[in-house]
């Protein structure tokens, strides 16, 4: 081995480091062109995300349409006082930890068990028409979804209670039932999301080194045995990017999907804070007082976020950079 050689594979990592150390002019003449792709996207996510923010002035003043932002009159946190002085705030705010805990979790665990028994299968015809299947209901909105759930799940014509009335059971009240309704939100929402979430999870099962499972079948491991031993910790670290992703939405229980399937007889178990800004704070009129809640679910997301961050970093070791 030359003299060369030994010195470069005996070089300590530092120096290696330093040797190749980031160059932003070098990189930038290698991809501007891809930079000027991302121009446009840039662009847009500026102008409608960026800018409006501007406007959150609104959750500590008086606004009045007429006056405008700038002649609204101050009144400091007087809105984020009166969220948790309202009489169903409280309630809203309960109701939506719950049915967005639920959704988080069903959400995670259940497509993540999908992707490992799918990933399982041997017929390649077989896994691809599963996967069709379980991503249609992804495609469709909850306003179409919600007229079919009204329909199927109606007391008198619905099908379910047919069913469940030909078993000798009572026609259950889905969507007046405020414990049934929250069943029925959670089990839709799984139903129309996790074909689609499984995608991620597929994805990191079909990067893991066949070499391992090899192995494993060298020293006699079995197929179970190298679930839980190679493709479990694979996945894991997935697992823990999507949780922190997901905690960030904690405080959204998912308006689309409630505003279609709720009403005034499940208020009380199944309004989240989204439609109960829409009621009080859209449609009553009270803009200062529909920005102040946004502000203060996105300052709880972004707490959230932050801390799953850190609890990613600490227990599967993912990190950003």
């Amino acid at each position: 081995m030359s003299e060369l050689t030994r010195s470069n594979v005996n070089a300590k990592p530092a120096v290696v480091a330093a040797n190749k150390r980031f160059k932003p002019v070098s990189y930038f003449k290698r991809t501007w062109s891809f930079h000027l792709l991302l121009l446009p996207a840039l662009i847009v996510v500026i102008i409608y995300q960026y800018i409006p923010m501007l406007g959150v002035v609104i959750a500590f003043k008086e606004y009045k349409p007429w006056l405008g932002i700038m002649n609204s009159e101050w009144v400091g946190l007087d809105h984020f006082k009166y969220l948790f002085t309202y009489p169903d705030s409280v309630q809203v705010i309960i109701n939506t930890i719950i049915i967005s805990s639920l959704k988080i979790s069903t959400n995670i665990g259940i497509p993540f068990i999908f992707a490992l028994l799918l990933n399982e299968v041997r017929k390649t015809y077989f896994k691809r028409a599963v996967q069709t299947f379980v991503y249609l209901p992804h495609f469709l909105s909850w306003v179409i979804l919600g007229g079919i759930l009204i329909d199927v799940l109606s007391v008198k014509s619905g099908i379910v209670n047919h069913v469940v009335q030909l078993l000798g059971f009572q026609p259950i009240f889905f969507l007046g039932d405020g414990d049934w309704f929250r069943v029925t939100v959670i089990v839709s929402d799984v139903w129309k999301d996790f074909g689609f979430a499984a995608i991620v999870y597929l994805a990191a099962l079909s990067g893991i080194n066949p070499a391992l499972y090899e192995a494993a079948e060298v020293d006699g491991a079995n197929r179970w045995e190298q679930t839980i031993h190679i493709t479990v910790p694979s996945v894991l670290p997935i697992v823990a990017v999507v949780t922190t992703l997901a905690l960030g939405k904690i405080l959204d229980g998912g308006f689309d999907q409630i505003f279609n399937l709720y009403n005034p007889l499940v208020y009380n178990k199944g309004d989240i804070i989204d439609t109960f800004v829409y009621r009080v704070g859209l449609v009553g009129g009270q803009f200062s007082f529909a920005s102040a809640v946004g502000l203060f679910k996105s300052l709880i997301g972004f707490i959230l976020v932050v801390i799953s961050y850190r609890l990613a970093y600490k227990y599967a070791n993912y990190r950003i950079f």
